[in-house]
């Protein structure tokens, strides 16, 4: 046999053993399930009650208070789960085994215990070493579990994305907690320690909302309506069964943690002393009333089924292009693609001043995701929109204790996580959506569009004085090289390549710029 035979007979033995690997790891047949119900109201839980005159006040309306600061975002969930009565629908793409992931997990547990029923739909990609706890938990009478798009091969799931890889690179991107269908927080944060503010470790500047009214039936029904696809599958199908004093070992995991973990106890301080958190006290908020958007992707996009949009960068694109004087992008990952690039040139051209803030190279913790920007940095900065690229060293200040949008969320080493944008000082998005291909054609995402002068302008005036302390602006020079402006306390520096990065970090951007990667980005 020749060598090039044997090549191919290897190469076809190999595809032999994927195919049938997998139909050997194939996901089980869901059972039937039935057409959910609307969302049942519970005025008479306590925070029906607690928000019933409030609602009666401004018919058609939602009630929006933004969460910048991390540890109040936890404190609100906190406290959100605990008001809970009747219902409590929890998704989310990450939720890790770590502190704060660990105790709302047991904070679920106890609102089980007091007759709550919980339901929690998690992305399987996100849920690394969380199988026992979430084992546990399916255990309890008033819990049911449900993994997104799950690999079947358990440990490690790395075999099961080379065998399934086209579905799994589709992911659920949502983040939501919705309590008897009156209240909901919905936003960038994902649920662990880096989200959370969690001391000395790097944390993710983020930004959620939690929101009463018109809008949360809504965000109840789309729950329902990602519990209910395709892609959601029972944890009994997927995980093994419990053994006996499964919820009892995760409860006394937790409480070993509140004995001795000092990040733990300082999340219950926050939950004990931040009140504007707490959705029993809400003659003391004061909510910013207003008309909400729901914008919510086709569970059916994570099978591939959904159709596309006429906009090449679908809804969220269509709404940016309504911006007539300036607008303004916060975005952690952002890739615009030649659609997005087009759409913002575009934009610029007919006198809309565009300001976009990402993450710079030494804040950013996916450097692949950096090139697929750096790609674009030109071309932008060319047709007249304005670049900031956030500090990794950025200074801590406190956060308002209101929560009220008057400045970016900080830490001693930020990393940007937030996803929002603001049009003409008018609208304001906050969601889960990245401006880059993944967000636009793979995952599954979720925002809240609000008809707000009040926030909007808010965050618009961010791009002005404030900004220059916390990001690079990037520039072209006459030449055409890209420069860095970085405004410090004891002077103006200029750099001429990616600030506080060493040669090897920007070497791995050059070398990705290079691979034909951007719509996995």
């Amino acid at each position: 046999m020749s060598l090039w035979g044997a090549i191919l007979l290897v190469l076809a033995g190999l595809v032999a053993a994927v195919v049938v690997l997998r139909l050997i790891f194939r996901l089980p047949k869901l059972p039937p399930e039935p057409v959910p119900p609307p969302p049942e109201d519970t005025p008479d839980s306590r925070i029906g009650k607690a928000i019933a005159g409030l609602e009666a006040e401004h018919p058609g309306l939602s009630g929006i208070l933004p969460l910048i600061d991390s540890r109040g975002a936890y404190a609100a969930r906190v406290k959100l789960i605990r008001a809970a009565d009747r219902y409590l629908d929890v998704q989310y793409y990450i939720w890790r085994e770590d502190v704060a992931g660990l105790l709302l997990l047991e904070e679920l547990r106890e609102a089980a215990d007091r007759g709550v029923k919980v339901r929690l739909l998690l992305d399987d990609n996100g849920i690394a070493r969380l199988d026992d706890e979430l084992v546990a938990l399916e255990s309890h009478p008033n819990i049911e579990v449900r993994l997104f798009n799950p690999s079947v091969i358990r440990t490690p799931k790395l075999i099961g994305y080379l065998l399934h890889c086209i579905r799994l690179n589709r992911r659920m991107h949502n983040k939501s907690m919705t309590a008897d269908n009156q209240m909901t927080i919905i936003g960038g944060r994902n649920i662990g320690d880096e989200y959370f503010g969690p001391g000395d470790q790097p944390e993710f500047a983020d930004l959620d909302v939690l929101a009463i009214g018109a809008i949360v039936p809504e965000m109840a029904a789309d729950f329902a309506r990602y519990w209910t696809s395709a892609s959601s599958y029972p944890a009994p199908l997927m995980l093994p069964s419990a053994g006996p004093g499964a919820l009892g070992e995760l409860a006394r995991k937790t409480q070993r943690l509140k004995d001795s973990d000092r990040l733990a106890q300082e999340y219950e301080a926050a939950v004990d002393t931040l009140s504007y958190a707490d959705p029993l006290t809400h003659h003391a908020i004061d909510y910013d009333w207003v008309p909400v958007k729901m914008i919510s992707d086709d569970p059916a996009k994570a099978l591939g089924h959904s159709p596309r949009t006429p906009q090449p960068i679908g809804e969220i694109g269509a709404i940016m292009e309504q911006a007539r004087e300036r607008l303004g992008l916060v975005s952690a990952y952002f890739v615009p693609a030649k659609a997005g690039a087009a759409m913002f040139e575009a934009l610029s051209a007919r006198g809309v001043t565009v300001d976009v803030l990402t993450n710079a190279l030494s804040s950013t913790d996916v450097a692949v995701v950096h090139a697929g920007y750096a790609r674009y940095r030109k071309q932008l900065l060319r047709a007249g929109v304005h670049l900031w690229e956030m500090k990794g060293d950025a200074p801590r200040h406190p956060a308002p204790r209101s929560g009220v949008i008057g400045s970016l969320p900080r830490s001693s080493r930020s990393s940007l996580h937030a996803k929002t944008f603001t049009i003409d000082g008018q609208k304001l998005f906050v969601g889960s959506f990245n401006f880059d291909p993944r967000s636009m054609h793979l995952n599954t995402e979720l925002g809240f569009l609000m008809d707000s002068p009040a926030l909007a302008s808010r965050l618009q005036e961010l791009f002005s004085v404030p900004m220059r302390q916390r990001a690079y602006q990037v520039e072209l020079t006459e030449g055409g090289a890209l420069r860095w402006i970085d405004e410090r306390p004891d002077g103006t520096v200029i750099h001429t390549h990616d600030p506080a990065t060493t040669l090897l970090r920007r070497a791995q951007v050059v070398f990705w710029r290079a691979m034909p990667v951007e719509w996995l980005l």
